[in-house]
């Protein structure tokens, strides 16, 4: 049994799956906001209601928003503000007695999909979080690829790739640069484009309906966000050129873009052509979750 919790700025959900990825168990808490010790108290409770409807113990898989640090195991740049610099690996180890593996939560996507998503049986799978802000993850024959100093496919802070002259230099990133994908190729970016261009505060899913309804001004909002994220993963292409890219987050239910990035993405790409798979994730908001489980599915193989 493979446990793996999802821990996000607002809520905290655990999973335990059997080998063959089936849901053994399944429960859901709100994260604590104010004492990082709350943090581990609510860590212990997911984990033993878990054990409870599962009937048995295991390992630990967690997927976060940010990352460890591998030279000194300090949490940094998680919106789940209260685990920055703690050692939240180690501390959960001490409470909960056991081993724990903690990864950044669009690894957990990336490794989601690769096991038995929408990347099964690809070499290298790019996940890209297209949700509160643009997110990456790379999973490589199954397993997260963190790099070496663990912040491998931060997309997300890197600026918007051949910035048009009205595009520079970018709206303030929370941060501190300017012209981050985080403002651009996300359902944020995306519904503060639609602001700053009409002066209406909308949300994403309303100006969706409303370009599919034919609004012109949805209809340009939703092209510039298409041309934008095509840039990211031109961008992505011509740096790893992974054998599929894998969609998740809020924005990745807008179905026409899975027929328009591939479209976009040759006029940007170096090469010859693009020929790259963009396919949702299969596993939708659960895809997270899974991905913190099978963390250890390679000693669950063994």
């Amino acid at each position: 049994m493979l446990f793996g919790i999802d821990w996000g700025g607002t809520k905290m959900e655990i999973v335990a799956l059997d080998a063959r990825g089936e849901v053994q168990a399944r429960h859901r808490v709100s994260t604590p906001a104010t004492r990082y010790e709350d943090c581990l108290d609510a860590a212990q409770e997911l984990v033993r209601e878990a054990e409870r409807q599962a009937g048995r113990a295991g390992p630990l898989g967690i997927g976060i928003p940010g990352s460890p640090s591998p030279q000194t195991g300090l949490v940094r740049n998680s919106n789940a503000v209260l685990l920055n610099g703690k050692p939240l690996g180690r501390d959960l180890e001490r409470v909960l007695d056991r081993r724990v593996r903690i990864a950044n939560d669009a690894n957990c996507l990336a490794v989601s999909e690769a096991v038995d998503g929408a990347g099964a049986g690809a070499n290298v799978v790019f996940g890209v979080i297209i949700g509160t802000g643009h997110g990456g993850g790379i999973a490589i024959k199954g397993r997260v690829h963190a790099g070496f100093q663990g912040v491998a496919a931060e997309i997300g802070h890197y600026p918007l790739p051949w910035m048009t002259p009205q595009e520079y230099p970018g709206p303030q990133c929370w941060c501190g640069k300017r012209g981050c994908l985080d403002m651009y190729a996300c359902g944020t970016g995306f519904e503060l484009d639609y602001g700053a261009t009409t002066g209406t505060t909308k949300r994403a899913a309303a100006i969706i309906a409303d370009m599919r309804a034919g609004d012109p001004v949805a209809q340009a909002a939703y092209e510039r966000f298409a041309d934008r994220l095509a840039r990211s993963l031109t961008l992505l292409t011509n740096v790893v050129d992974p054998d599929v890219f894998v969609l998740g987050g809020g924005m990745s239910n807008v179905d026409e873009l899975y027929d328009d990035l591939p479209r976009l993405i040759p006029k940007y790409v170096f090469g010859d052509g693009f020929m790259t798979p963009i396919r949702k994730a299969v596993h939708g908001d659960s895809s997270g979750v899974r991905g913190a489980a099978w963390l250890w599915k390679e000693e669950n193989d063994e």
